[in-house]
C-alpha cells in the first residue's frame, strides 16, 4: 500500500501531540523533529523535508490560537495544507490543444514507459477521446511487440514502421496516420536508457522541435525513491517537461518520489500508476492523496472507481431483487465480480480512512477478507447454475458434492449457506423498514389515520425485528454502540427506529 509507512508514522506523531493543549516553540520542535524523521525513512528528498518543515513551523508561530480546536487539531491542519501544496497545489489535467493532440512519454529504462501509455490510451478512451498508439521505442528488444500486444488488449490501434530505425519518421507517420483516421491524441512511446545520456535526450530533443508536442511527460518509477529526483531534474532541464507519469506507487510503502518531485522539478504530477492492470492508473489529485497519507481516506476516488468499474444497469438489477426478496446465489456471484473491480479489500479500507484502524490491523482485515472472497468464489464454482439460481435445492447429498469438489468440509458449506441466508433476512428486514420492494402499507397493518402511539409500537417492532436479523438485541441503545462502529443512515419510513 502506497505511503503506508509514511501514513503510520504521521498519525503517531498526531496522537503523540494531542495531550497539548496549545501550540508553544518547544512541543511544535518535538513533533517537526518526528515529522523530519517520518519523511526521511519515506525516501523523501533531505532538502525537500527541510523546506517542508520550515513552512510548516512559519505556518504554525503565526496561528491563530482557536479556542474550539487543540493543539494536534491545528498541527493535522497545517501539515495536511503544506502538503497539498507540496505536492502540486491542485490537479492540472492534461492539454489537448491541437489536432491531433501529441503526448510524448520518456523516461529511463524499467519505469514502465510502454505499459503507461496503454493505460493512459485506455484511460483516455474511457474519456470521450480516439487515441492512437505511436511504437518509437526502436532499441529496447520487444518493445514495440509490447505495445502492439497492449493495443490489443485494451482495444487500441498501434502505429509503426516496422524494421525501422528511424524514431522521427515513425513518429511523423504516426501523426499522419491519426490525421487521416479521426484520432484525435496521439501517444508516442519513446525508448529509454539505463540512465540519462547524450544520445537519448539528443533523440527526445530532435522529436520535440520537429513535433512540437503538447505534453511532454516524464515516467518514474516509484521505486527509485531519492533517485527519482535526480532524474527528473535532469529531464526537466533539457526538455521542460509538461507533468510527471508516476509508477508503481502500489508497490512502494514509502512513497518518496511522489513527495519529492513535483517540488523540486515544479511541474505537476499529473498521473499515478496502481496496478498492474491495464485500468490501473489514475488521475492525480493533491488534496486527496494529502488527506489519504494523513489516515482521513479518499472517499472521492472511491465513489469516482465506483462507477467507473460497477455496471450501473447490473447494480439497478441486483438492488430490484434484493428488495423483492428473489437474491439468490448467482446474484451473490454477480455483486463480489463487481466488489472486486475496486481492487484489494486493503485498497478499499484505505480510502475509507476508518479512525483508529492501524496498518497491520488493515493488512490483517485485507487478507482474511480477500481469503474469504476467494474461498466463497471457489465454493460457488463448484455448485451448478440451477444450484446458484435456486440454494433452497442445496440437499445434504448436494452439499457433500460441492464439498468434495471444492476442498472444504460439508459443515464450512453448510456454514456459509446459513450466512446466505441470514443476509437475506436481514435485506428482507431493511426493504420492509424502508417500504420499497416489501408489502403494502395497508396489508401490514400501516395507515395513514392509525393513532401516533399504534404507529410507534409498529416502527419498535420492526426496529427490533432488524436489530435481531443484524445479530443486536432487541431495543438496542445506539448510544452504546463500540466506537468505530459504523453508523447505519438516517431516513427510513421518515425517522431512523433506533433514534
Amino acid at each position: 500500500m502506497m505511503f503506508d509507512d509514511l501514513s503510520e508514522r504521521l498519525q503517531s506523531v498526531f496522537a503523540g501531540f494531542s495531550r497539548e493543549k496549545t501550540l508553544t516553540e518547544e512541543n511544535m520542535a518535538d513533533a517537526l523533529r518526528e515529522i523530519r524523521r517520518a519523511l526521511l525513512e519515506a525516501d523523501v528528498s533531505l532538502r525537500v523535508a527541510k523546506a517542508f518543515l520550515t513552512r510548516i513551523k512559519e505556518r504554525a508561530e503565526g496561528e491563530t490560537v482557536l479556542k474550539q480546536v487543540n493543539a494536534s487539531q491545528q498541527l493535522v491542519k497545517i501539515v495536511h495544507d503544506e502538503m497539498i501544496l507540496l505536492l502540486g497545489k491542485e490537479n492540472v489535467p492534461l492539454n489537448f490543444s491541437g489536432n491531433p493532440s501529441l503526448i510524448v512519454l520518456f523516461g529511463l529504462q524499467g519505469s514502465g514507459k510502454t505499459t503507461s501509455a496503454g493505460k493512459l490510451a485506455l484511460h483516455l478512451r474511457k474519456k470521450g477521446k480516439k487515441p492512437l498508439l505511436v511504437a518509437a521505442d526502436v532499441y529496447r528488444p520487444a518493445a514495440i511487440q509490447q505495445l502492439i500486444t497492449l493495443g490489443k488488449q485494451v482495444g487500441i490501434p498501434v502505429h509503426t514502421i516496422e524494421g525501422s530505425n528511424d524514431v522521427l519518421a515513425i513518429a511523423r507517420t504516426g501523426e499522419n496516420f491519426a490525421k487521416q483516421n479521426g484520432h484525435d491524441v496521439v501517444i508516442i512511446d519513446t525508448a529509454g536508457r539505463l540512465q540519462v545520456d547524450t544520445a537519448m535526450m539528443a533523440e527526445l530533443l530532435l522529436l520535440e522541435r520537429s513535433l512540437q508536442p503538447v505534453e511532454k511527460l516524464l515516467v518514474i518509477d516509484a521505486m527509485t525513491g531519492q533517485e527519482a529526483v535526480n532524474v527528473a531534474e535532469a529531464f526537466n532541464t533539457q526538455l521542460q517537461m509538461t507533468g510527471l507519469i508516476i509508477t508503481k506507487m502500489d508497490g512502494d510503502a514509502r512513497g518518496g518520489a511522489a513527495l519529492s518531485v513535483a517540488e523540486v522539478t515544479g511541474q505537476p504530477i499529473k498521473f499515478i500508476g496502481t496496478g498492474e492492470t491495464v485500468d490501473g492508473l489514475e488521475p492525480f489529485y493533491p488534496e486527496r492523496l494529502a488527506t489519504r497519507i494523513l489516515g482521513m481516506g479518499d472517499v472521492v476516488s472511491l465513489v469516482e472507481k465506483a462507477q467507473e468499474a460497477i455496471d450501473q444497469d447490473e447494480a439497478k438489477r441486483l438492488e430490484e431483487r434484493m428488495r423483492k426478496q428473489t437474491f439468490s446465489l448467482e446474484d451473490f456471484v454477480q455483486v463480489q465480480k463487481q466488489f472486486k473491480r475496486l481492487g484489494s479489500m486493503g485498497d478499499i479500507l484505505g480510502m475509507l480512512g476508518i479512525p483508529g484502524l492501524g496498518k497491520d490491523q488493515r493488512e490483517l482485515l485485507s487478507f482474511e477478507g480477500d481469503k474469504m472472497m476467494k474461498r466463497v468464489e471457489v465454493m460457488t464454482q463448484s455448485m451448478t447454475l440451477a444450484e446458484r439460481q435456486n440454494p433452497d435445492i442445496l440437499t445434504p447429498s448436494r452439499q457433500k458434492r460441492i464439498a468434495k469438489g471444492c476442498g472444504m468440509s460439508e459443515k464450512e458449506i453448510q456454514d456459509f449457506l446459513k450466512q446466505f441466508n441470514q443476509m437475506k433476512m436481514v435485506m428482507k428486514q431493511f426493504s420492509k423498514l424502508t417500504g420499497k420492494g416489501g408489502p403494502e402499507p395497508e396489508k401490514t397493518g400501516f395507515s395513514l389515520h392509525m393513532p401516533r402511539s399504534q404507529k410507534k409500537n409498529k416502527e419498535k417492532n420492526r426496529a427490533n425485528q432488524l436489530a435481531k436479523g443484524l445479530g443486536l438485541p432487541a431495543n438496542f441503545d445506539p448510544s452504546k454502540m463500540p466506537t468505530g462502529f459504523p453508523k447505519l443512515p438516517p431516513g427510513l419510513g421518515g425517522k431512523f427506529p433506533f433514534q
